[in-house]
């Protein structure tokens, strides 16, 4: 899975995909886009509960992604440019539809592609050094990872649209308030450490009905109420059928941890 971009650390049922090109502010290449679609897809395809939990990140400490690589785009015809961006939407995507929590660790920029990447993580937790940012309008492009869609559903369609029209950066902070960061935290240190707890908070918990909440929500973006009941109903159904269910509602009955993070 690993690549000269990206880099894939494993401990137990828990993975760290760090973008690896701190030289270049770990900027959005075609290779790196590439490269995270490949590790996302392969973890995906292990066992459910394999893996319990990932954290997406940059090296470097001075930027999460500042974007997609500027150097690259800028040689293509509309054509490649069209591909490229497709490429993008695939790999946010695949972090999108994975069956595990994705945590974005955002320590310095996510600009452009890298706020995008970010967004398509579960939730997003940063240092007060990050920053975020859609600043494609100041190159005469829009954002095309899926940055006019998912920031919309963070943090409210007129939000959304001042950020996308304007291009201006938000702080760590104004990322809380505004609802596009779920945590803010004083380094990369307690960042790291925050989400690893996170992380192992949610493996005590039943891989299946996590996998199922998290294809609900998805499911339900944007969809009539009615629509997003039947799918949740859909899911209760799902877990049910799951012996995890079972485990779960005995040991309850039994005053006892379920014991899932035994997997």
């Amino acid at each position: 899975m690993a690549s000269e971009t990206v880099r894939v650390e494993r401990s137990g049922h828990f993975v760290r995909v760090t973008i690896d090109r701190p030289a270049k502010l770990n900027a959005l290449s075609a290779e790196v886009l590439t490269s995270i679609d490949d590790t996302f897809a392969s973890l995906a395809d292990e066992p459910l509960g394999a893996v319990r939990g990932a954290i997406l990140a940059g090296a470097g400490g001075r930027a999460f992604a500042a974007g997609a690589d500027i150097a690259e785009m800028a040689r293509m015809s509309p054509e490649e440019g069209a591909d490229f961006a497709r490429l993008g939407q695939e790999a946010t995507t695949r972090i999108e539809d994975a069956p595990f929590p994705v945590i974005a660790c955002v320590d310095g920029f996510a600009f452009g592609g890298g706020c995008e990447l970010a967004m398509a993580c579960d939730f997003i937790y940063a240092t007060e050094a990050a920053r975020f940012s859609q600043p494609e309008v100041s190159l005469g492009l829009i954002a095309t990872f899926g940055g006019c869609v998912r920031l919309a559903h963070l943090v409210g369609p007129a939000r959304a649209k001042e950020m996308l029209y304007t291009g201006k950066s938000l702080t760590a902070q104004e990322a809380l308030t505004y609802g596009l960061a779920a945590a803010v935290l004083p380094d990369a240190e307690s960042l790291f450490s925050a989400a690893e707890d996170t992380l192992r908070l949610i493996a005590t918990r039943s891989p299946n009905a996590v996998a199922i909440s998290k294809r609900v929500v998805q499911e339900s973006y944007n969809r009539p109420v009615a629509e997003g009941l039947a799918a949740e109903q859909a899911g209760f159904a799902d877990a049910l059928r799951s012996p995890e269910s079972t485990q779960g509602m005995t040991a309850f009955h039994d005053k006892r941890p379920a014991g899932f993070e035994t997997r």
